[in-house]
């Protein structure tokens, strides 16, 4: 017992080093060194982490008459984070603090006291990874602690609930709904602060100027073979944003065209970046033509671009809306001031800091004061064009929204497939792992078709068989193997549940990867043999 808690103290040491590493610049203004502090996890960017920082101060200054620091936490993007909190939890799970609660023989769950875990909140990210962090980690509690004497399977959750009052959520939120999504957890294990697109960057000069594109309106524009080696994208298993972004995709244009769009644009990359950040940068900059990305990064580039060189566009009618939330972890140092975060971060004066302009500037001076705290509204210096989560602050502040748009009027009502799995595995076998053969296929097929002595049902054939898809030979049980199948699955919309499925047993789905991106490589290398062939026999036609 001794060496299992040594190791779980020591693995909780190791994993948690990241997070001791990334400590941010401490927020609040003139935090003296006995006001309380909370910890806050995020993948935030430094301009969101000071101006909420400096504002909560300022909100619990009025409201509770003390100062309220911040130390933020940036380990990486929101899917990292919560690898990272997963770890964690995992780790003072196993080295025993917690407590069961047995009152209930047909619920038993696991209590997590207070300082269980280093972090107070989860603060930024998609809603899919904090519902990750709501459903929590599967546990089993051993035989000496359970009621039963023989192990307990449970799950427990890393959030907490944040415990408002309904009157308080209908006043935030109203119908709790934009398009088919939630603004808040039914059990309040996350509630959304603000609101999230994803759309297109776009480098409006070398639309207009070197390529002599009309400027892109849609996804399938980043499709159009003038662009490629011009579109920068991000992985989607780094990234649960671009994870999204791609899931949506899948759900607004179908599985068939969807698939066949994220294909042909991967065919057009420039690359494949960890950070969801890097496309936008690189848009600016002039080293890419296009990308995906955030609402809020496209708009920041196309500002500090200026004179027009960058444009954003949320895709008319594919628009997925998501909430960015907050997260009370289960086991927190400080949940009565985390609380108080929260609830500060769904006032009026908060929703402000992510839309209005930056008090010191022209623009800034006329912002309307807090009806609350009297403060005149908006960010201090960085404008983080973001877009509350409150509608009332569309219907009350338009005039003083940088951006016109209002998320709950363009949202598509198309509900994302939840294929996003499938988008990880596939896409990193298909685009990222073999980035070099896709982009050298890509380029066959499109010099083969802008050829006019190129043998048309060749090249047809070429660009049928770089939308082909492996089948998945799996076991009696179902399972991913590479051994005699009983079965092979067909890569369709039908059957993704069972290809998914395929990949749970242990080790299977790093198998399969393998079986596949050696699959596509070796489809693209036929599709360059297509290309170079066709291209001998004409040239020995000519000299004939």
């Amino acid at each position: 017992m001794i060496a299992r808690v040594c190791i779980a103290v020591a693995l909780a040491v190791i994993l948690g080093v990241p997070f001791v590493l990334s400590l941010s610049a401490e927020g609040g203004s003139d935090i003296p060194d006995d006001a309380p502090r909370l910890i806050v996890v995020t993948p935030h960017v430094q301009q969101i982490q000071e101006e909420f920082a400096h504002a909560f101060d300022r909100w619990h200054r009025q409201q509770f008459d003390s100062p309220a620091g911040i130390d933020y936490r940036t380990p990486g993007g929101t899917t990292e984070i919560r690898r990272q909190l997963e770890a964690q939890y995992n780790a003072a799970l196993k080295s025993g603090r917690y407590e069961l609660d047995a009152s209930d023989p047909d619920n038993p769950r696991v209590v997590l006291p207070d300082a269980t875990v280093e972090f107070d909140l989860f603060f930024g990210g998609g809603s899919y990874d904090h519902t990750q962090v709501a459903n929590g980690i599967p546990f089993e509690v051993p035989a000496d602690r359970s009621p039963t004497g023989e192990p307990l399977p449970l799950r427990v959750s890393m959030a907490q609930p944040a415990g408002f009052e309904q009157w308080q959520l209908d006043e935030w939120y109203a119908d709790n709904v934009i398009g088919p999504q939630t603004l808040y957890h039914p059990e309040q294990l996350w509630l959304g602060t603000a609101l999230s697109s994803f759309g297109i960057v776009y480098n409006t000069d070398l639309y207009d100027n070197k390529l002599g594109l009309p400027h892109p309106t849609g996804f399938e524009d980043l499709t159009r073979p003038e662009l490629f080696g011009w579109v920068a994208l991000a992985d989607p298993r780094q990234s649960g944003s671009i994870t999204t972004t791609f899931d949506s995709i899948l759900g607004n244009h179908g599985w068939d065209d969807g698939w066949h769009i994220l294909r042909a644009m991967s065919g057009n990359t420039r690359y494949f970046t960890s950070s969801s950040t890097k496309p936008p940068t690189d848009v600016s900059q002039g080293d890419a033509a296009a990308g995906l990305a955030i609402d809020f990064y496209g708009r920041g580039q196309a500002q500090t671009a200026g004179r027009g060189r960058v444009g954003y566009v949320d895709p008319a009618g594919a628009v997925y809306i998501d909430a960015d939330p907050v997260t009370l972890l289960n086991g927190a140092p400080n949940p009565d001031l985390a609380r108080r975060f929260m609830e500060f971060c769904l006032t009026e004066e908060a929703q402000a800091l992510w839309q209005f302009p930056a008090l010191d500037t022209p623009e800034g001076e006329s912002n309307p004061l807090s009806p609350v705290t009297g403060n005149r509204m908006g960010p201090e210096h960085y404008e983080l064009r973001r877009m509350p989560v409150r509608r009332e602050m569309y219907e009350k502040h338009w005039d003083r929204l940088m951006d016109k748009v209002n998320p709950f009027e363009i949202a598509s009502d198309v509900q994302n497939p939840g294929w996003r799995t499938g988008v990880q595995v596939m896409m990193g076998c298909f685009a990222i792992d073999s980035a070099d053969e896709c982009r050298d296929a890509w380029e066959a097929i499109l010099e083969a078709e802008a050829d006019p002595d190129f043998p048309a049902d060749v090249a047809a054939r070429m660009r049928a068989m770089f939308f082909e898809w492996p089948v998945t030979p799996v076991d009696e049980n179902g399972a991913f193997t590479t051994g005699d199948p009983v079965r092979e699955i067909p890569w369709t919309e039908a059957d993704y549940a069972d290809v998914r499925n395929s990949w749970r047993p242990s080790g299977a789905q790093s198998r399969a990867e393998i079986y596949y991106t050696q699959w596509f490589r070796r489809q693209y290398a036929d599709i360059r043999a297509m290309h170079r062939t066709e291209a001998i026999l004409q040239t020995e036609g000519a000299g004939s």
